[in-house]
């Protein structure tokens, strides 16, 4: 518990203004499953710096890969891996957001958004700020908007559930600057930054823990926000690794998928291209 006030509940489909909006009952499509959806969320209020000067004017959320907008794709790959419940965090140009969500309606998906355009409030406090749409009895994922994979999310669900853990991170084996740290039990403990050599532990140091890069995805038990004792502005890496002493946090290797990161101008053309003969990597 943070004991902060109630925070804003916006909607694209009944809130065209900033207003604070009434209690009301969520609008349901007609293929949408209404019985206990997976929930999801989407962190799109980044201000974009490595994609500049592509986002001076537009947030990152919304620039195009093959003509399709970031935060589209991410709704299509979640829409069909059956999350039917959304929301979407946003900070930059956040109102261009608002007004795309507004105008595009997704079959089967509900969609809410978290404004955090007084203060960015970075990952962790982002989550927090969302805990009234995201607690429940089952776990939901976080998923950043700039990403492209063909990771099976409902497998990553599957693992969670059955591992018990209170998180679980999607990580691969490749090249990055910073790594989150496993032991042989695959338990987050510790992470490490190779530009300046430092190294964090959860507890003792472990002997030959595994680097192991984050994918952008996490899937999260609820009872992680009983646990936070953060508040404000801060980093869901500072929760998991102060947590991991006690917690069970996972890795869940997608080593196979495709994964792409857009954060880059260069990274965008290299996808365009790639999508070119591998269609099947756009989400439908």
């Amino acid at each position: 518990m943070t004991g902060k006030a109630p925070q804003k509940r916006e909607s694209r489909n009944t809130n065209a203004n900033h207003a604070e909006p009434k209690p009301r009952k969520r609008r349901t499509f007609a293929n949408q499953k209404k019985s206990n959806p997976l929930k999801a969320m989407i962190l799109s209020a980044g201000l974009g710096t490595r994609l500049m000067p592509l986002t001076s004017g537009i947030p990152k959320a919304l620039i195009k890969v093959n003509g399709i907008p970031l935060l589209e794709l991410a709704i299509r790959k979640l829409a069909a891996e059956g999350f039917g419940e959304i929301i979407v965090n946003i900070h930059h140009h956040g109102e261009q957001i608002r007004e795309f969500l507004q105008f595009n309606h997704f079959q089967g998906v509900t969609i809410e958004i978290s404004d955090e355009t007084d203060l960015l409030l970075d990952t962790g406090g982002g989550i927090l700020k969302a805990r009234w749409f995201l607690e429940g009895n089952q776990p939901f994922l976080v998923y950043n908007v700039d990403i492209l994979t063909s990771l099976s999310l409902r497998s990553m669900i599957k693992s969670h559930t059955e591992s018990h853990a209170l998180a679980t991170l999607a990580v691969s084996t490749r090249q990055t600057s910073r790594y989150f740290l496993f032991n042989q039990e695959n338990l987050l403990c510790g992470w490490m930054d190779t530009r300046t050599g430092n190294t964090r532990w959860t507890g003792e140091p472990t002997p030959h823990a595994q680097p192991l890069a984050f994918s952008g995805i996490h899937v999260i038990n609820p009872d992680i926000f009983s646990l936070m004792t953060e508040t404000g502005r801060f980093s869901i890496v500072d929760a998991y690794l102060r947590l991991a002493a006690a917690h069970p946090i996972k890795a869940f290797n997608h080593n196979g998928s495709a994964w792409f990161d857009l954060g880059k101008p260069e990274q965008i053309r290299m996808v365009s291209d790639y999508i070119s003969t591998h269609p099947e990597l756009l989400p439908q």
